[in-house]
């Protein structure tokens, strides 16, 4: 059986939400850890020629990881995500913020509550993100700054690191 390696972006105004949807040729665990071990994260998260750097990470109910993205002219891009809600191998749910180096959250920049979910599929993994936002202004905004074509590269830099175990 094929693996379906295109990244399906969905959009609904309406409810202010985007659903993101991609196999993985990993099983969940493997993919699981890549999801949610910042050395691993490192390695995949940001897209190419980009470099995702974790500052702290705990993975936790009540945790957050605080990284930033480092583009080739070395700027740096802080985020912070805050874990809510955890079941291993199958969902986590967290709010992800645009910050400062400190974790200062930057309310000019819209946030964003992740909902990922983590599908056994005969072997593969099947990744549904939900990602929803306080106004349509918002997840526009995300969307004008490049957020569809950066994660779908990301997940690209993500089978890459998975088909080397």
């Amino acid at each position: 059986m094929t693996i379906n390696k295109e990244t399906i972006f969905s959009k609904d105004l309406a409810a202010k939400k985007i659903t993101v949807v991609r196999e993985f040729n990993a099983p969940v665990e493997q993919v699981w850890k890549a999801w949610t071990e910042s050395e691993l994260l490192d390695k995949w998260w940001a897209p190419k020629p980009w470099k995702a750097n974790t500052k702290t990470m705990n993975f936790r109910e009540g945790g957050r990881w605080h990284y930033y993205m480092e583009g080739p002219d070395g700027s740096r891009h802080w985020c912070l995500l805050d874990y809510k809600s955890i079941v291993p191998n199958k969902y986590f749910v967290a709010e992800d913020a645009f910050c400062d180096e400190n974790g200062v959250v930057n309310n000019d920049m819209p946030s964003m509550h992740w909902n990922n979910q983590f599908s056994p599929e005969s072997g593969r993994t099947k990744v549904t993100v939900e990602i929803s936002f306080a106004a349509q202004a918002d997840l526009e905004k995300i969307l004008e700054m490049g957020f569809k074509e950066g994660f779908t590269a990301a997940h690209g830099n993500l089978d890459e690191l998975l088909a080397e175990g």
